[in-house]
């Protein structure tokens, strides 16, 4: 298994077309639920340690976050990122995830990886 070690950096650029969760519209009023804009930000992990967070981004399906993140990694797996709603009362909302693996970034042997990354979520990506 390859594993990544160095300076990590990582840009989250933005999602699209983010879908509220049955569970995150269970504060919705009216009669439109379908309408219901989340307040969504990205836990970011490596393996099992928490890199960081973005911003929360108000009312939004297709937050933009430009936030970056820099750290050392020592025996790297993987990149996570949750993308969670900022739930008013009680925990906030998962509505989607994605893993990235070193393996597959470092395989082509560059040093610098950008994309769209689709998550587990009916028709959403994110830009990193």
């Amino acid at each position: 298994m390859v594993v990544f070690n160095g300076l990590l950096k990582i840009k989250i650029c933005e999602a699209v077309n983010l879908k509220p969760t049955a569970w995150s519209l269970r504060h919705a009023v009216g009669p439109r639920p379908q309408t219901f804009l989340l307040d969504p930000y990205i836990a970011l992990n490596v393996d099992d340690s928490r890199i960081g967070q973005t911003s929360t981004k108000q009312k939004t399906n297709s937050p933009a976050w430009n936030d970056e993140f820099v750290t050392d990694v020592c025996n790297g797996r993987k990149i996570e990122m949750a993308v969670f709603h900022d739930a008013p009362i009680g925990y906030d909302d998962f509505v989607a995830n994605c893993t990235i693996q070193f393996e597959d970034l470092l395989q082509n042997g560059s040093r610098h990886f950008e994309d769209w990354v689709s998550v587990r979520a009916v028709d959403t990506y994110m830009y990193i």
